[in-house]
Formats: C-alpha cells, structure tokens, sequence
C-alpha cells in the first residue's frame, strides 16, 4: 500500500539564522551550570543572562542593537550572586524578573529606550527562599502575579504589586524542582522533578490534581509544560539514557497518549511551544539543532515536522512571543540562540507565494493586555487571555510603571520594610513626570496610527496601479 503523506499546512516549515550583521556579537554568555534557557525575549527587547565578576548580571539590548555589543555596555546588576533565570512579564515589555543563587527575586523596570546606565536598583525585591532561585515564571493572565521556585523545593506565588508573598508550597516537593509550567488561563500549573514525578497543582487550594511516578526512567532531568487544551507535554530521559518525549493527559495519567524514542544525546530538551499552531520546537542544550513537532487529535498524536541543523552547539536559546513576528513574511518563530560569544536570531518560516495576510497561521494570539488583577486571581477568578488580530501587525500600547505598594503590616522582617522604604520615596517624585509623560505618548501613538492609516492607504493605490500595469504588458 502506498503511504498517504499527512496534511499539514506546517509540513514545509524551515527555518533560516539572519546574516552576521543582524547578530548580537561579543557577549559572554553566561557558564553558570543550569538548566535553564539564559535569554528571554519580547517585541522590543532581548535579555541575556552574561558571565559577571563579582554578582551576577544580565544584558538587556533593544532588538535594533545589533552587531558588537560594546564590552562597556550597562547591564542589569543588582544581585550579589549569579542570575540563574530571567522572564519578561507577558503584560509590559519594560519589567523584566530574574531569579539568582543569592536566594532572592528582583523585578526590574527598564526604561522605554533600553538602558543608559547600569541598573542596580531593582523596583522591588522579593525574599522568601532559602536556597538559590532557579525558576520565575510570570502568570499569563493576570497582571504582577510571579511563580518562583527555588533549590530549597518550594514554590511562591508573589503579588508583585504589594511586595508581599501569597501562596507557599513547601511541602509538595522532596526534590529539586527542574521546572514549573502554568496552564493557559494560569488556574494550574505543573512541575517536573529530580524525583522523576510530573506533578499537575491547584495553587490556591494548594493540592496535588494529579502526578505520575517515574514519567522518564532516566536520572537526568525532565521538562513538562502545559499546552492549551489543558494536555501535558514532557521530555526526559529513558532507562538507557535515550531522550524521550511524551504527551499526557492529567485526567488519567497512567500511560502516556503518545512516547517517542528520539536520540542518545545528553542534553536537556528545552521545549518551546506556541499554543496558537500548536507547534512544539525543541532545542537541547549543547545541541546544534532544534527539531518541532505538530500535535493534533489524530494518532500518534506527536506528529514530528522537521529539524533546523547548524553548525555549532547552543548555549541557550530565547523564544519570542507570536506578537513581535512578521507577519508578512509569513515567520511562524523566531529562536534566538545563544552562542559562546553571540546571540544568533533564527527565523521559522511557511513558504507561501501570496503576500496577503495568512489567516490561517495568525489566529488570535495573547496580547499584552491582562485579564485580571493580582487581586481577582488570588480570590479564585480565572480569565482566558484576551486576544489580539494581528492582521495590520502588532502595534505596541503605552505600557504603565510599575508600582509596588507595600502593605502597612508591621511586619516580622523589619529589614524588609527598609527595603520598601528605600523603594517608595522616588515613586512620588516620578508620578507628575508620568502625567506629562502619558499627555506625550498619547499624541505620539495618535500621530503613529494616522501615518499607518496613510501607508495602507497607499498600499491599496500602488497594488491596483500594478495591476493596470500588468493588463497592459499583457
């Protein structure tokens, strides 16, 4: 019987690194040994997290700052030990967390143009782990709610606008936590640990849904991530070390819907997913490839794509959010990976010959809006995402500070008060500053949108002036 090829509109996906000039050169990435994916990205900004003397650091450059990166650039440098992950907030581009092995959490705002000077004040610091933070994870829903685990195998949900940690889960965890991962709407999240169990958790009624013992055989450690119809996706490492992935669902976690065998390397899968074409890309860390996979309804549920193989190995690698991609060049993804002394964009792209909007690869996608407030989350509201077209390209809003309003509880950590202290006094200043500020952007964006309206209007007139052209030429 002949095979009948599977229809899949990604089946021609490939992907493509920029030239040398549109790299980001002379940067040394961090050497620190885990696990996690040392560049963060989002529509204006790239983050990476670079080797420091003294503390630790991390770069954050404007996407049109490429080529060399001076070795005099200002970085981000407030914590007294290595930086160990960082995670751009989905709802403003400017606030950035990173967490560090001097046991802390700090979020930090970036000014609108990118840094000018180093930063070494953070906006608020958050302390609660007793060992190095390894994890931050911000909610995808709801504003200034951030996950933090730490090698202490504890996790904390923080209400970053009040300083103040709200949820601590200290006792689910008898291992180190490799990962932590939220569900679309943030109702749960699931974790992959040194135990070898995948655990899906409540967090506001801080009870276990459901867990699978020994999801991987293998001792190296696992990922697990939630995809958007509520499934758990996980990669790990078999008895004889062969690198796994497998798809579960937490309703019945006995056997996996699909397992597949992939290959005898022993680097961790780092898996990205984009829950709009529902695409799985994996990149292992000192791989020189990142294979993507298709999941659908249909058997065997994990449908592999294709591989983007280069030449060398990476170091860590950055996913940007559906929103900062063009969409007229029909880029579904854009990696950026992490070299020794650089940082490579790579390009996914579907091959299409028309150069009108592909519908069918941009459904809505997560905007930066959020749908709740800190408030409303903690208080048992659930919210999808609110979604954006982004049919005329995505055109990025005025983002607000971010303000922490520590709560006035005389607290048993006077030291932390100080903090706050030290945190509130400039904000007061800077709110009539805002004021004009705001009056400013307003005008600007008024002005942007008419210049855009001006542009499609040309757009039109030029497309139907090439085609009288072609008429006649015929």
């Amino acid at each position: 019987m002949r095979r009948v090829v599977r229809q899949s509109k990604f089946r021609h996906v490939f992907g493509q690194a920029v030239k040398n000039d549109q790299c980001y050169d002379d940067i040394r990435v961090s050497r620190v040994t885990w696990d996690s994916s040392f560049c963060v990205v989002n529509p204006k900004f790239v983050a990476i997290i670079i080797e420091a003397s003294g503390g630790g650091a991390f770069l954050v450059l404007p996407l049109h700052k490429t080529g060399r990166i001076d070795k005099s650039y200002p970085t981000v440098c407030g914590h007294t030990g290595p930086v160990l992950d960082i995670d751009w907030s989905p709802h403003n581009d400017q606030v950035i967390a990173s967490g560090s092995e001097d046991c802390t959490v700090m979020v930090w705002q970036i000014p609108e143009n990118g840094l000018t000077l180093s930063l070494t004040e953070p906006v608020v610091v958050l302390e609660g782990h007793s060992k190095r933070v390894g994890i931050v994870a911000w909610h995808p829903t709801a504003r200034n709610v951030l996950l933090s685990a730490g090698c202490d195998n504890i996790v904390i949900i923080w209400n970053v606008g009040t300083g103040e940690a709200l949820i601590n889960l200290d006792d689910m965890h008898l291992d180190m936590i490799y990962n932590v991962s939220w569900n679309r709407n943030g109702s749960l999240i699931c974790t992959a640990s040194k135990d070898k169990k995948v655990r899906v958790i409540d967090p506001r009624k801080q009870e276990i849904v459901a867990e699978k013992e020994r999801a991987h055989e293998g001792a190296r450690p696992m990922r697990a991530i939630f995809l958007s119809d509520g499934n758990v996706f996980t990669t790990g490492f078999s008895r004889m070390s062969e690198r796994q992935l497998a798809l579960w669902n937490p309703k019945n976690m006995e056997e996996p819907i699909a397992l597949h065998e992939m290959d005898t390397s022993n680097g961790v899968l780092l898996p990205f997913y984009d829950p709009d074409t529902n695409i799985i890309y994996l990149c292992g860390k000192g791989d020189s490839s990142i294979r993507y996979f298709e999941i659908t309804d249909e058997s065997p549920y994990v449908h592999y794509l294709n591989t983007f193989s280069s030449k060398e190995p990476q170091r860590g690698m950055g996913f940007m959010p559906k929103r900062g991609l063009d969409v007229n060049k029909c880029e579904i993804a854009r990696f950026f990976k992490l070299h020794e002394r650089k940082c490579e964009p790579i390009i996914m792209t579907v091959p299409r010959k028309s150069d009108l909007f592909q519908d069918d690869l941009y459904p809505d996608t997560a905007g930066p809006e959020a749908a709740l407030e800190a408030e409303e989350w903690f208080e048992g509201k659930n919210a999808d995402p609110i979604l954006i077209s982004l049919k005329h390209g995505y055109i990025p809003g005025k983002n607000r500070d971010l303000k922490v309003v520590k709560k006035n509880i005389l607290d048993n950590k006077p030291a932390a008060n100080k903090k706050s202290d030290l945190i509130n006094t400039p904000k007061k200043a800077a709110d009539s500053s805002n004021i004009q500020n705001e009056a400013k952007l307003d005008e600007i964006l008024k002005e942007l949108k008419s210049i855009k309206d001006t542009i499609s209007n040309q757009d039109e007139r030029i497309s139907k002036l090439e085609q009288q052209m072609a008429k006649m030429t015929v």
